[in-house]
């Protein structure tokens, strides 16, 4: 016959093509057609070996892929039958196979979609090639050679087929394809839907080839299954209505025992894999799909009746098996039932959530939160004020002595000055002043320094226990700018305490700096109480995920424990976090809303109470304006970069 196009309108197959440039998708196609073509023997009372050779040789803009099996082959008429185009031509649509895959379109798909290949198979003692390419003018081609040929033992050895089978071969030179390490490409195999269940009954092994040479070998590919409960099953039986008639299936559901599962994609890990026959057609939660509750659930459906359906003609899934569609009357019946019988197992993970007093976070967004939380302290304490945050009796009104920290009126840690403002090139001292008495026993004082190129500063900053200073009351850093603009911060914490400072080198700074001792030389002796604006007991002194009832807020302040409070019960808050209580990273922006209004919330009520305008709405209303137009910027891009 020789050359010949493919015959379907060229049309068709472009918007496949475009659709199919990916390697694993090809692979899916090409390994799922091996393990049919097994089944059919093994149907036919035929022994197998089960094997599936896959060999991926990459190079930097592109790569050589194949795959072989050891089943039946195909006789040269039938090898060139199955170039025709479209389910029309399938065997599922001619009700001789179970059918799956892309009904008829998978091969040409995954070669156009790549580049160009051929087919090889040996059926008999015969070996028939096919060559499958673009001509010059764009249209889709395919060189048949004719004819068959006899196997030689030279043919045998290179596509590693000893009696029967067939290899697929594809050149990827498409710019849409995406070229896939080693490594990441077995892996992506191990955890698509699609082969899921082919590789627990097939050897699929995957070969790693450089200028044609075997470099590396993967083990047999298998998927992993997390460790798991059942909570259905194995393989329970069950049954839907149809056309007036019952149709079995059979279900297992497990619950996972270790972290989140993915929830969507070809590698999703969560979800009921749909079997019918040996064609996997989806993976979902039919009425539960994409709800609070799921998120550690995962199992299996089987329904043979839904491949039985498809040969008939309905409409199960769609024709780029997108999955199964719901608008089909036995799709319809058959979710209705799975649904019910899961449904008390989504709704016990439902109520885990909402009963959890407490929630998780990522150590990446707890860092992220811990040092918001230290900013807005910082911001407390300078930009308003706040030595100490209200009392709860007094929320609203500010208390009468801010400033007195202890019986003497000594901050439990301070700076001698919050700005040190000094010229380049001489040495000065940055002072902590700290009284221990209001410190616990065995705390640390935490020591943080951003300092500019240039800014040197001994002893370098560490980690002090308390306890370790004795009777003193103070430490002291030199610190030395070799040029003007240097400039750095010091933050120092123990506990809920901490004490900022900031250091400026400036050409024309003063020589001299007056810095009075904290410490009376009597400890009886009178002072005056001032509400110093470089140290306090922080405002805010951290958060929690916390079961606080369906009709608190969202979010809240704690004056009590000065923290602030995330309602669990809340519904938009249960949306992102799940079953084992861990809030979800991708709901940060979720979390910088809650914080940003919660903590504006705090700071203009004690705005407007220092002011002496508590209970005016109108005063609050505007002062919190105004801080959410000062912070709320950095609050949601410190949430955002996280």
């Amino acid at each position: 016959m020789g050359i010949n196009a493919i015959p379907v309108d060229q049309r068709v197959i472009d918007i496949d093509s475009r659709r199919f440039a990916s390697i694993e998708k090809a692979l899916v196609e090409l390994i799922t057609n091996s393990d049919d073509s097994y089944t059919r023997l093994e149907q036919a009372g035929g022994q197998v070996s089960g094997l599936v050779r896959v060999q991926y040789e990459r190079h930097r803009h592109g790569a050589l892929l194949s795959v072989a099996d050891q089943a039946a082959g195909l006789p040269f008429d039938k090898a060139c039958a199955i170039l025709s185009y479209g389910g029309a031509h399938s065997l599922l649509a001619q009700g001789r196979a179970g059918g799956r895959g892309y009904f008829g379109r998978g091969l040409k798909q995954a070669i156009f979609g790549l580049g160009y290949g051929w087919l090889e198979t040996i059926h008999d003692g015969r070996l028939t090639r096919i060559e499958l390419f673009r001509g010059e003018d764009g249209a889709y081609l395919y060189d048949d050679g004719g004819h068959d040929r006899e196997a030689t033992a030279a043919d045998r050895e290179r596509l590693g087929i000893p009696a029967n089978g067939s290899r697929v071969a594809i050149v990827v030179d498409s710019p849409q394809a995406s070229i896939s390490q080693f490594g990441a490409l077995v892996h992506a195999l191990a955890s698509n839907i699609y082969l899921r269940d082919v590789l627990a009954r097939r050897a699929v092994e995957v070969l790693h080839l450089k200028d044609g040479v075997e470099i590396e070998r993967s083990a047999r590919v298998r998927f992993e299954e997390p460790p798991a409960v059942v909570l259905i099953g194995p393989d329970a039986p069950g049954q839907f209505q149809y056309e007036r008639q019952s149709w079995p299936f059979t279900l297992t559901l497990k619950r996972a025992l270790g972290g989140e599962l993915s929830p969507r994609g070809d590698e999703r890990t969560s979800g009921l894999l749909v079997l019918s026959g040996t064609a996997v057609l989806d993976c979902q939660f039919f009425d539960y799909e994409n709800q609070v509750g799921t998120e550690y659930l995962f199992g299996t459906l089987r329904c043979p009746a839904l491949v039985a359906q498809l040969a008939a003609g309905e409409a199960v899934i769609s024709d780029e098996r997108a999955g199964l569609n719901p608008r089909a009357p036995v799709v319809a019946a058959l979710a209705r039932a799975v649904s019910r019988m899961i449904a008390p197992h989504v709704q016990a993970e439902q109520d885990k959530l909402r009963h959890l007093e407490r929630a998780t976070t990522s150590g990446r967004t707890a860092h992220m939160i811990e040092h918001l939380l230290e900013r807005m302290n910082l911001a407390a304490i300078h930009d308003f004020g706040i030595v100490h945050p209200p009392a709860p009796a007094a929320r609203g009104a500010p208390a009468a002595d801010a400033g007195a920290a202890s019986d003497d009126g000594l901050a439990a840690l301070r700076f001698s000055t919050p700005f040190y403002y000094r010229r380049p090139g001489h040495d000065f001292h940055v002072r902590l002043l700290l009284d221990p008495r209001q410190l616990a026993a065995d705390a640390v004082l935490s020591v943080e320094a951003t300092l500019a190129e240039g800014l040197r500063m001994e002893p370098a900053p560490a980690a002090v226990p308390v306890a370790a200073l004795g009777d003193a009351r103070e430490l002291t850093w030199t610190v030395n700018g070799a040029a003007p603009g240097a400039r750095g911060e010091l933050v120092v914490r123990a506990g809920d305490y901490l004490a900022w400072c900031e250091l400026v080198i400036a050409e024309h700074a003063g020589g001299h700096a007056h810095h009075p001792r904290a410490h009376p030389a009597h400890p009886g002796a009178a002072r005056r109480h001032h509400a110093p604006r470089d140290h306090g007991e922080a405002m805010f002194t951290g958060y929690a995920f916390r079961w606080l009832g369906k009709d608190a807020d969202r979010a809240v302040y704690s004056a009590d424990e000065r923290r602030i409070l995330i309602n669990t019960a809340a519904p938009t808050v249960q949306l992102y976090v799940d079953g084992r209580g861990n809030f979800r990273d991708s709901a940060r922006l979720l979390l910088a809303e809650l914080f940003l209004d919660v903590i504006a919330d705090a700071l203009a009520r004690y705005r407007i109470a220092r002011g002496g305008q508590a209970g005016d709405v109108e005063a609050f209303l505007a002062a919190k304006r105004e801080i959410v137009r000062r912070y709320g910027s950095d609050i949601h891009l410190s949430f955002a970069a996280a």
